[in-house]
């Protein structure tokens, strides 16, 4: 398994949540949604021209901005 940012995986791919890069403001808003280390998210759907990104965290559906995701870093697999 590899670390990747969470804006690289593709639809149906999912990953364990390794660490946030975010500010104190985005890490509190994140991991109110359930965003937290050691957490499974999986990509449901892509939104089209750089759109948000589709997600399932355990039973959870979201949409988080892409440049959001990009400070997620999962583990594939």
């Amino acid at each position: 398994m590899t670390t990747v940012k969470l804006s690289a995986l593709s639809p149906g791919q999912s990953g364990v949540i390794t660490a946030l890069h975010a500010e104190d403001e985005l890490y509190h808003r994140l991991a109110a949604m359930g965003f937290r280390i050691g957490k499974r998210v999986q990509i449901l759907r892509l939104g089209r021209f750089s759109g948000p990104l589709h997600l399932r965290i355990g039973t959870t559906d979201l949409m988080l901005r892409r440049d959001d995701a990009n400070k997620i870093d999962v583990k594939a697999g």
